[in-house]
């Protein structure tokens, strides 16, 4: 009982716990994965104002940034056990929630209770793939190579790609007059696609070296498509969404053939076993 109540002791000196001042650089890529989070938020405010294309740029941006904080804290090096769990939290609120929650106000309502099963399948698709995600980066033995792959499609990708038939509806396709159930069905492939274990290549490595006589190339390239994405935005999403698509079966090509040459190098890196002495007679 005398745990419960200790003496009062007014005359001990008490002293505050200090801590050690953060790095800016620690910060800073947490305050874009904050950004964010805000505009996935800002997007379901929107989307029941009735400002569907706000909402979906909203969420386009929110993709974007969820590309940068975690190159901005490699190249800062400011990566921390910390940013990556609220990378994940608002991860699975832009991308399962806040995006399910826009299809469902675009048109998964038509489909009554089987839209907001689509719904919730996209959102637990989304958090059973960020969880898993987690897990394989506290993963020692993978090996380098793989580290190019994500498995099954990334949270930011599916939903860029989810949002299809809000990109080909801006366009003057008619997808919510008439096209609930193969939205529906359509927003399913993608749920599985993110909790499947196809590889998708992350381009991690993209840009690192180039070749100089690919420069110049390479930024009239980016020029164009940038004028493309501002002059056509949706035509341009849509467009890239197929192409994403498509380019799948290719990554997957990719992946099992640096597998098959993994796997031969594998015997040539293990130390063959030392031989036994002889036996004395």
């Amino acid at each position: 009982m005398s745990d419960l109540f200790p003496p009062f002791e007014p005359e001990r000196e008490t002293r505050r716990a200090r801590f050690k001042a953060i790095p800016f650089r620690l910060i800073a890529p947490n305050l874009v994965t904050l950004l964010a989070l805000c505009l996935g938020l800002t997007a379901m405010r929107l989307v029941v104002d009735g400002r569907l294309e706000t909402a979906t740029i909203c969420i386009l941006v929110a993709a974007a940034l969820d590309g940068v904080d975690g190159r901005l804290a490699r190249l800062l090096k400011g990566t921390s056990r910390f940013g990556a769990e609220l990378d994940s939290l608002s991860d699975f609120l832009n991308f399962g929630v806040a995006t399910g929650y826009v299809l469902w106000i675009f048109n998964l309502h038509q489909l009554k209770s089987f839209g907001w099963i689509v719904v919730l399948t996209l959102a637990c698709a989304m958090a059973l793939r960020l969880a898993r995600f987690n897990v394989m980066i506290d993963d020692p033995d993978r090996p380098e190579w793989q580290k190019n792959f994500f498995v099954g499609m990334p949270a930011p990708a599916g939903a860029i790609t989810a949002m299809l038939p809000l990109y080909l509806h801006f366009i003057g396709v008619p997808v919510q007059e008439y096209g609930a159930p193969f939205v529906g069905l359509y927003i399913l492939f993608i749920a599985f696609l993110t909790i499947s274990r196809i590889p998708c290549y992350a381009g991690k490595t993209l840009g690192t070296r180039v070749p100089r006589d690919k420069v110049l190339p390479i930024f009239v390239a980016v020029v164009v498509v940038a004028g493309l994405l501002f002059a056509y935005p949706f035509e341009m999403l849509a467009l890239v969404v197929v192409a994403y698509l498509g380019l799948l079966p290719l990554s997957v090509a990719r992946y099992r053939q640096l597998e098959r040459e993994h796997a031969v190098k594998l015997p040539e890196t293990v130390p063959a076993p030392a031989e036994r002495p002889p036996e004395p007679a």
